[in-house]
């Protein structure tokens, strides 16, 4: 690969000037994937990422390998990263279901865990097998529990934007789910665009909507999905709203299984791209995670659907 055109820095006045990435690619990414990758090379595209300069690397999911099979070795992949990293392995954040999942976290003596909910009755029925005011029942011991025991808990918000079955979702119910999940005791909450149907006008609207119930842009994440070609547009509206975290997957792994032709997540090549023609801090190294994501496309067997990947690993050497 040549040296990297970077894009020339032009600063938009008014946007923050720094941003955190939060890498999803090991987790959401993989586990929406059909290839079943051997630990090791789990273990390395973590340990690449982290030598890539991001700083929050979403590592696996404890959930019950008959639901992922793509993830049903996350004890065995957190063991071997814990025993080569120690506390950097410890503080990587990982999805737990429920207390169960939990469990297992907190015998591997791992410090950052995560929880999935849903903005709509549809899809808390159909992921969770709950309604949407009882999936709280389920989160509050798990979330205490790990509050109890030191942890930090992040709050997953799914169908944000827009629900494949119930059409659009109402700012006031977005905002209830997710005030629910911080009462409770997480952190910070990531609003997910799980169909990749949020609009620029849309997105600050969300973000007014929990300002209007007292929950600042310190708080809120927002996450992606590239299905309309909109993600970089969406993201640009978040940062105009004072949004600062921002979850992205290496070379877009992670496809949506509830919208025919989605191209999954955020890419995180596109979005350090991006930022960095906005002259926006970001930390990270754009050519260590394109050949990062390139090598783990010749795992997948298939072309990484990052534009940037695309257009960079191609480019003459």
């Amino acid at each position: 690969m040549s040296e990297l055109p970077l894009p020339m820095v032009v600063p938009e006045p008014g946007l923050p000037t720094k941003v955190t990435i939060y890498e999803v690619g090991a987790r959401d990414g993989l586990q929406n994937e059909q290839a079943l990758l051997p630990t090791e090379v789990k273990a390395e595209f973590v340990r690449r990422l982290l030598a890539a300069g991001l700083p929050i690397v979403e590592a696996t999911s404890f959930v019950h390998p008959k639901w992922v099979p793509q993830l049903a070795d996350a004890a065995e992949l957190m063991t071997g990263l814990t025993a080569e990293l120690g506390d950097t392995a410890r503080a990587l954040p990982v999805l737990v279901p429920n207390d169960r999942g939990l469990d297992r976290a907190l015998a591997l003596g791992l410090r950052h865990i995560a929880v999935f909910a849903s903005a709509t009755e549809t899809f808390a029925a159909k992921n969770l097998n709950r309604t949407l005011e009882s999936q709280f029942e389920m989160f509050e011991p798990t979330i205490g529990r790990a509050l109890a025991a030191g942890l930090d808990v992040r709050g997953y918000v799914s169908m944000c934007f827009g629900d494949p079955w119930e059409g659009p979702v109402p700012v006031e119910q977005v905002v209830t789910v997710g005030r629910r999940l911080l009462e409770l005791g997480c952190h910070q909450l990531s609003l997910g665009d799980t169909i990749g149907v949020a609009t620029a006008g849309h997105v600050p609207a969300l973000i007014a909507g929990f300002a209007g119930a007292g929950i600042g842009t310190d708080r809120l994440a927002l996450h992606f999905h590239d299905t309309y070609g909109q993600a970089l547009t969406n993201v640009h509206a978040g940062l105009q709203a004072g949004v600062t975290t921002y979850d992205a997957s290496a070379g877009g792994l992670g496809g949506c299984p509830y919208a025919r032709s989605a191209t999954g997540n955020l890419a995180t090549e596109d979005l350090v791209w991006f930022l960095t023609g906005l002259g926006i801090e970001h930390g990270v190294d754009l050519r260590a995670v394109v050949e990062t994501s390139t090598w783990m496309a010749g795992h997948l067997g298939r072309p990484s659907p990052s534009a940037v990947v695309r257009a960079l690993a191609q480019s003459p050497a």
